[in-house]
């Protein structure tokens, strides 16, 4: 038994790894290993050899140790027995090897059972961490927590184990007790700190944490001039809190008392990303804290605060805008942090919590795209605050989360702080969120989190230090979980206890967190009494001069107009006009149509596709018959031989959901890629810039907040969000009404975001018919966006190149078509599009009709019923109708409106659309043509309406009433009655 078979009765696959690690070692040095492995070891032959190399993959072997220790000793008690003729005596040798093997299982077993004991405590070690600083939430004894659990009593507790390398980092020691292990595994995972990071996927990401967090003595850490900068953080955090609560009594401020040491972890994670290369950091956050951080964090000056608290507007006098409360507002600053530049800004956003996350990371994602940080994206980082409540309750943090790893969306990773109040509002977290925590969201996309108590300073930097150095590392979201309190109510002036008084009892009788950690710092020798309340003391008065100074503070400098905003101008400076000429020469159209329908040789297009881009060939040889989509292409195209890059997101958009763009041509062989916009002139013949189109993850919501952030910090780029079908905006109806409509009046940001919202009435249902017209119109008032709904390609074309040729940003909204894509008259010649053309925002009558005198009746419209229209009077041959319309409703063009209406002094004006009467434009434009009408004197000075009647839903799901519906109104619109044969169908 001294070979193989001592083995077979020992070595299990539990116990291979742990048998051939132990054998290897004895090799080395048999004085290294427990003397009942000494016996077997010894007594082992090759084949048993072999079989422990081959669970090890070492490269030793018994002649191996032969030739490197001939002389090793083998302990006495491991030398077989001989009888008088040199034979072992096979008898002597059982007993011992017998007693062996039931020692190595013994041993083993105490092995593997200790390593379930240290697993258990790294998954779930978080369980039994100390992380309230109220002391309410006292955590439960877990039983995977109890060594009882892994049979070990009370009497096993001092008995050495051998462990192998799996406590090396925080025992440094092969072997020790249970207790030994408790200790250590205890104090890295159920202190102050508690760690959930062993569902991440990614074992170097997995590792990596397991290490930092067994490794690093956090306490041992932390030099006394470290300590110091904490304590002034904290100084500033909660002093400038108590001075805003002493001199504003009962103004809403929605303060970070209870949260101050968010503040030296924002401190820390900036300073740790500027030392790892970081040159951009864009905040996003909630109102609670947002005053704090501006000042203390992002250097907002006091005296500006000051002067907002005391009713003064936070921009120049001479700047236009509703403007917002101070707890919304953002700014930005340049900080020399580690020796480095680092742009600083903290985005304004409204009490929608969470809404600004994606804007954010849409902010930063360009920052990175245009300084050519396209490959690690570590040159920028977002970190979005949330609440608990928000964390665990609004859905925007999961679509958020679930852009970071997608080629599109990634920015290399976002650091999520929340401030975890344990409340939101009145709501404790028994009512907030199912999960144990207001972080299990983020497992989803295993994001490590880090739970930490607040009132623990040094832990909290410690963990915002370790999610920075993981951000630029791995390229990945972070969680850092601040567990703390909020000291007064919701607001200041609102009354808690009302509702949780058991909480603010305890908070009531709780320190503040600098004075626990000031008076920690005095015990600990790191600065005396007297140093401690001199700081304060320092700080206070400051804020006293600054308070002092604000009541003469006056903005002076539009600092929205600055770096990459350069040469922008302010909203309203130039008016609408509309006559800029925006068309290319026909060379370049042409350039532009031949990269549209050439695909390289080796490349294997769909054979559909292929007879597509040999009719756009088609088309710019005869110049004639440009559809939508090759419209939209050559608009896309002249900007970027203009040198202006393009992004375009949404649901499908690359093929497009009527299959109309074909943008990212697909190989039907392999799969690969070729965008036709990215190949119109070779580098060496000019160059061009890029076009980046990607099919969106199935969000509104997150994806329209990240493609508004992406125009916030790049004016130059034209940036395209579409709608899979435009009803689907609804479910970003936040970002649109407050960043979108209201951004620019609210908090002076400019955005040029374009929006293409299919619409259309074709029998399709109330959900694939109205991109909802009427909600962006009713949003629409001081020159705030524009709202267009085009009938041509080649006006199409046009208004998306005036996007990029004004010198101020104005988001667009667009009533795409769906019919009209390939609807045989919704096509333009291409020298509508040639240089010295322009966008038109009213068409006026195309066919040849009789003289405006005789004309009875002018039918206004919009969009796509136009060519129902044209069609119904073709086909009746009606003269005395004319039919215009109105490509562009917001900003309402009252003098091309005019001069189209003007001709038509003895006809009724008529309103047509496909929309309910309390949809589409009608509420809108009825009274604005009215004022023209009046202003033009002629004898009707209102216009009547055709179209559906009023509706809860958008439209009807039935083919057949839909057909009655759009004959009725065209008939209606243009004054004619239904024939016999149609009364009849």
């Amino acid at each position: 038994m001294a070979g193989v078979d001592i083995l077979a009765t020992a070595f299990s696959g539990g116990n291979a790894a742990f048998l051939a690690d132990l054998y290897a070692r004895w090799v080395s040095d048999p004085g290294s290993v427990d003397p009942s492995f000494v016996t077997l070891f010894a007594a082992l032959d090759d084949e048993a050899v072999s079989v422990l190399q081959d669970a090890s993959g070492a490269s030793w072997s018994p002649r191996h140790f032969e030739v490197e220790r001939p002389d090793a000793p083998v302990p006495a008690a491991a030398k077989p027995a001989s009888g008088k003729d040199g034979s072992s005596s096979k008898a002597a040798a059982a007993a011992p090897a017998a007693a062996a093997a039931d020692q190595i299982r013994a041993s083993a077993d105490d092995s593997l059972r200790a390593m379930q004991l240290i697993r258990a405590y790294r998954v779930r070690g978080h369980l039994e961490a100390r992380l309230d600083p109220l002391g309410l939430q006292i955590p439960k004894s877990h039983a995977d927590l109890d060594p009882a659990t892994y049979g070990f009593t009370a009497a096993d507790l001092d008995r050495p184990i051998y462990l192998g390398r799996a406590m090396g980092l925080l025992l440094r020691s092969e072997v020790a007790t249970i207790r030994e292990i408790l200790v250590a595994i205890r104090s890295a995972y159920c202190g102050p700190i508690g760690a959930e990071f062993m569902h991440v996927q990614d074992p170097a990401q997995r590792g990596w944490l397991q290490a930092q967090i067994e490794d690093r003595n956090w306490r041992e850490a932390f030099a006394p001039d470290q300590k110091k900068t904490i304590l002034r953080q904290l100084d500033e955090a909660e002093g400038f809190e108590a001075f805003c609560q002493k001199r504003y009594v009962g103004t809403k401020r929605f303060g970070l008392e209870g949260g101050e040491v968010a503040i030296p972890a924002l401190h820390t994670i900036i300073q740790q990303a500027a030392r790892d290369g970081v040159r951009s950091v864009a905040i996003g956050m909630p109102h609670r804290g947002r005053l704090n951080t501006l000042v203390n964090v992002v250097r907002k000056p006091y005296t500006a605060v000051f002067s907002e608290f005391a009713g003064a507007s936070f921009k120049p006098d001479d700047v236009q805008g509703s403007g917002d409360v101070k707890y919304h507002l953002g700014t930005s600053t340049d900080l020399e942090i580690e020796g480095r530049q680092v742009h600083i800004s903290l985005q304004p956003n409204p009490s929608h919590l969470e809404a600004v996350d994606p804007v954010v990371i849409g902010k930063i994602r360009a920052g990175q795209d245009a300084s050519g940080d396209t490959a690690t994206r570590r040159s920028g980082l977002g970190i979005l605050m949330h609440g608990d409540a928000a964390f665990a309750g609004q859905g925007l943090v999961y679509e958020t989360m679930a852009m970071s790893q997608l080629i599109g969306y990634r920015t290399g990773g976002t650091i999520h702080v929340v401030v975890n109040n344990q409340i939101g509002f009145t709501t404790v977290s028994a009512h907030a969120y199912s999960g144990l925590y207001c972080t299990d969201i983020a497992k989803a996309v295993q994001s490590a989190i880090l739970h930490v108590n607040g009132d623990e300073p040094e832990a909290v930097v410690f963990c915002a230090r370790l999610c920075a150095e993981f951000r630029q590392k791995f390229a990945a979201d972070i969680v850092l979980d601040i567990v703390c309190y909020r000291r007064h109510g919701h607001n200041e002036s609102d009354e808690p206890a009302f509702t949780q008084p058991t909480m603010y009892k305890a908070i009531r009788g709780r320190p503040t967190t600098r004075t626990l950690y000031a008076d920690r710092l005095v015990r600990e020798g790191v600065l005396t009494v007297e140093e401690e309340q001199a700081g304060w003391s320092a700080f206070q008065a400051q804020l006293e001069n600054d308070y002092k100074a604000s009541q003469s503070y006056r903005p002076n400098k539009a600092d929205w107009l600055e770096g990459v905003w350069t040469g922008m101008k302010q909203s309203g400076e130039n008016g609408q006009s509309s006559d800029q000429p925006t068309g290319l020469p026909i060379e370049m159209l042409k350039q532009i149509g031949l990269a549209l329908g050439t695909v390289p040789k080796d490349f294997n297009a769909h054979s559909k596709i292929v007879r597509q881009l040999e009719a756009k060939l088609a088309m710019f040889e005869s110049g004639q018959g440009i559809d939508w989509a090759t419209g939209e292409a050559l608009a896309f195209g002249g900007l970027l031989l203009d040198g202006h890059r393009v992004r375009l997101s949404g649901e499908d958009c690359q093929r497009g959901t009527f299959s109309q763009r074909h943008a990212v041509l697909i190989d039907q062989t392999n799969q690969n890629e070729y965008v036709p916009l990215n190949n119109i002139r070779s580098a060496d013949a000019g160059g061009q810039a890029g076009i980046e189109i990607y099919n969106s993850l199935l969000s509104e919501f997150g994806v329209l907040g990240f493609e508004y952030g992406y125009t916030l910090a790049d004016p130059r780029t034209l940036v395209l969000w579409e709608a899979q079908f435009g009803d689907f905006a609804n479910g970003a109806q936040v970002i649109i009404d407050q960043f979108i409509a209201s951004g620019e009046t609210k908090w002076l940001r400019m955005s040029g975001l374009v929006m293409l919202l299919p619409h259309g009435y074709e029998g399709q249902g109330p959900e694939h018919s109205s991109a909802r017209l009427e909600r962006y119109l009713q949003l629409c008032a001081e020159n705030n966006m524009q709202v267009c709904n085009i009938t041509t390609p080649a006006n199409y074309y046009h208004a998306l190149r005036r996007q990029m040729k004004r010198n101020y940003r104005k988001p667009l909204i667009v009533m795409t078509p769906k019919s009209l894509l390939r609807h045989k008259l919704a096509v333009s010649p291409l020298s509508d599009m040639e240089a010295g053309t322009w966008f038109k925002p009213v068409i006026e009558e195309t066919d040849a009709i009789g003289p405006a005198a005789k004309v009875k009746r002018v039918v206004l419209c919009s969009g796509k019923v136009y060519y129902d229209l044209l069609a119904e009077r073709r086909e009746r041959q009606l003269q005395d109708v004319a039919i215009l319309r109105l490509e562009q409703i917001y900003p309402f063009p009252d003098e091309e409106l005019g001069r189209a209406l003007a001709p038509y002094k003895n006809a009724e004006i008529i309103w047509c659309q496909e929309e309910p009467e309390n949809a589409g434009g009608w509420t809108f434009v009825d009274r604005r043509i009215e004022a023209v009408l009046k202003r033009l004197g002629l004898k009707v000075n209102r216009p009547a309406y055709a179209g559906r009647i009023a509706a809860a839903s958008p439209a009807t799901g039935l083919a057949r009433t839909h057909g009655t519906q759009q004959a009725t109104l065209v008939r209606d619109a243009l004054g004619v009655q239904a024939t016999a044969d149609e009364k009849a169908a």
